[in-house]
């Protein structure tokens, strides 16, 4: 089984990409799921002891994270310690899954692969990328998004110029739909025949 890593800095397409390769039918674990996921489960009262009052009926709210980090940007570090060993083991149980069927490949949708140092347990990595000014265009464009907390999010994300250079693979999506998507499908056609070492090294 191949296992790729798929990442990009925020509005960089990830999404797109990502749909693309379960419309071929390749299974992708979505890393930004997982966490919204958690945000409603497991993740909750050790967020709640941590960032106080940020949590209400049973779920995290996002909104009031964000407030706490945005104050106190430092306690970031605290969030990723409680939340990514959560997401971890879920990808863990994603890919022992997938590796039962027999599946030929399989992507690990993680916005903070480079940042969280995954890209040493994974048989490659594929970058999306566009540019600065389409990114901050999409991003915007999103609910509840300002120019303060896209400058946050991309502060705490490596440049973009640094992932393509470190990328196994960049897929430009700035284009159009229709590019990104053959894209995709071309890189699918190259690695469902490729083996993969990470799983036996890593995961098995």
């Amino acid at each position: 089984m191949f296992i790729l890593g798929l990442t990009g800095s925020i509005g960089m397409g990830k999404s797109a990409a990502a749909a693309r390769f379960r419309h071929n039918g390749v299974p992708v674990f979505d890393a930004d799921q997982a966490v919204h996921d958690l945000y409603a489960g497991s993740a909750v009262k050790p967020i709640e002891a941590a960032f106080p009052g940020t949590t209400a009926n049973g779920h995290v709210d996002r909104d009031k994270l964000s407030q706490a980090l945005i104050a106190v940007p430092e306690k970031f570090a605290r969030l990723e310690a409680i939340v990514h060993p959560l997401v971890r083991a879920l990808e863990a149980d994603f890919i022992q899954e997938h590796a039962s069927q027999n599946v030929p490949l399989v992507v690990l949708e993680i916005p903070l692969l480079y940042e969280t140092g995954f890209d040493k347990l994974i048989d490659a990595v594929a970058v999306v990328s566009a540019p600065a000014a389409i990114q901050a265009e999409r991003v915007l464009a999103r609910p509840g998004m300002t120019p303060q907390k896209l400058e946050q999010l991309i502060a705490r994300q490596m440049p973009d110029e640094e992932k393509r250079r470190r990328a196994d693979f960049v897929v430009d999506t700035g284009g159009t739909i229709t590019h990104t998507e053959s894209q995709v499908d071309k890189l699918i056609e190259l690695l469902r025949a490729r083996p993969g070492r990470a799983f036996e090294r890593h995961w098995h």
